[in-house]
């Protein structure tokens, strides 16, 4: 059986919805212009170097800069010789603004100090036909398994280039974040790389049924709206993209489908720009975009446009499911899903489907990370940027925003100096049958 690809494709569905603070939900109303990208709290700012000499020190945790047209910025770090790492750049030019084609693009890789490149890195570009919207890939260094270059403990520098056309539009810089996260390594012989066969490379049905929930959308990977497996509903405008967070655990499949309603052109006549619609049609060539991003903000998928003329239609994605050896598969889909944690997926709505949408449109996300979580592999160190615990699970599945959870008395029930699963469930078994026993018991259950 081979190995199942990440799909997008328009089908027809059928119809039953750097900014100060995050977006808005679907409540609170449609806002001038769309939200830029907010960047991390606490977020480092850096200035990185056109060579390696002089290339400032960044250790694990997220920094910003800016990349002008043809800039190479370096940043040097020091790694040990046991855990591996991922260095990922997210770009976010302004919302509103143009980018060429596919020729602009964001650059990434890791290399070592004789500048030899550890992996063949990552190379990331706008597939919406001049929309501007964030984009990010990563560099990996990996400790165990198969020889690679890189495994030794040294200085090592992170290499983030903008390409694109000189004479191209959008030659304003672009604000980027920059995330450098360390994976311990694991206690005996690392799990091995699943043999084919072993998961269905069948894409599966969006899921059905069930009452929508309400998803509130972030402008990027630090403020992603949780959701969870369901039904969710969100409200998109013409140029903006939303992201949002879904916890995948290990051995778990993630498949995913946005939707957007039937639509009608307004006053019959295209006011767009560029070449992705033409006056009087209906076609919207590039309209809706999914894209998948792992938990270290690689790419599963980029961000893929489907067209529309009108007709409900929708984006799908499905992937492999998690597992630790996928790092050893040569398929940059399956080898992104290499460990548990929050997955992200950014739903962009092109400038050109103002045609039909020129007030914003209700979306419909139905999300599904399907199979039952299975036991991960033994990290010598806790981490949290690489699991799922059950207050993330518990947050997606009512769709709280990070305010939400940090008010609420059951979240920080779940979070409680990092409790284990286990200990939290038998906690709240106890709290039940003692309060079971207050309401049946009498005196004899208050003793």
């Amino acid at each position: 059986m081979g190995r199942l690809v990440p799909v997008l494709v328009p089908v027809l569905v059928s119809v039953p919805a750097l900014a100060g603070a995050a977006a808005a939900g679907p409540a609170d109303g449609l806002r001038s212009s769309p939200p830029a990208y907010r960047t991390a709290v606490g977020a480092q700012p850096v200035q990185g170097t056109q060579r390696p000499s002089g290339a400032p020190r960044i250790e694990p945790g997220t920094y910003t800069d800016s990349l002008a047209r043809g800039d190479e910025k370096h940043y040097a770090v020091r790694l040990d010789g046991k855990s591996s790492a991922y260095f990922s750049a997210v770009a976010a030019p302004r919302p509103g603004s143009e980018v060429a084609d596919h020729t602009d693009s964001l650059k990434v890789s890791l290399r070592d100090a004789d500048g030899n490149a550890c992996s063949p890195g990552g190379s990331t570009a706008f597939h919406g036909r001049g929309m501007a919207y964030p984009i990010a890939d990563y560099a990996t260094r990996r400790a165990d398994g198969p020889r690679t270059n890189c495994q030794k403990a040294g200085a090592y520098y992170f290499v983030v280039k903008r390409a694109g056309k000189a004479a191209a539009p959008g030659a304003d810089r672009w604000p980027v974040e920059l995330r450098f996260q360390r994976e311990p390594g694991v206690t005996g012989t690392p799990p091995a790389q699943p043999a084919p066969g072993t998961w269905s490379t069948a894409t599966p049905a969006p899921l059905t049924g069930g009452t929508k929930k309400e998803a509130d959308g972030g402008t990027g990977f630090n403020d992603a709206g949780p959701i969870g497996k369901g039904v969710w509903q969100d409200r998109i405008r013409p140029g903006e993209t939303r992201f949002y967070r879904v916890p995948v655990d290990w051995g778990q499949q993630l498949s995913v489908s946005v939707e957007l309603p039937g639509g009608t052109l307004a006053g019959g006549e295209a006011r767009v720009r560029g070449q992705s619609a033409v006056a009087g049609s209906r076609l919207v060539a590039s309209a809706l975009g999914l894209g998948v991003y792992n938990p270290a903000r690689g790419p599963v998928s980029d961000t893929r446009f489907i067209a529309y003329d009108g007709k409900p239609a929708a984006a799908r994605i499905a992937t492999a499911p998690v597992a630790y050896g996928n790092r050893y598969n040569a398929a940059a889909p399956v080898s992104a899903m290499r460990f548990a944690g929050s997955y992200y997926l950014a739903v962009s709505l092109h400038p050109d489907a103002a045609k039909y949408f020129e007030n914003g449109t209700p979306i419909t996300l139905r999300v599904d990370p399907a199979g039952r979580p299975q036991r991960g592999p033994d990290y010598r160190e806790k981490t949290t940027d690489f699991s799922v615990s059950p207050r993330q699970r518990a947050a997606a599945d009512e769709g709280m925003t990070a305010r939400q959870v940090a008010s609420s008395s059951r979240m920080r029930v779940l979070g409680y100096g990092g409790i284990g699963t286990g200990v939290v469930l038998l906690l709240a078994l106890g709290v039940w049958a003692v309060a079971a026993r207050w309401r049946v018991g009498g005196a004899r259950g208050q003793q």
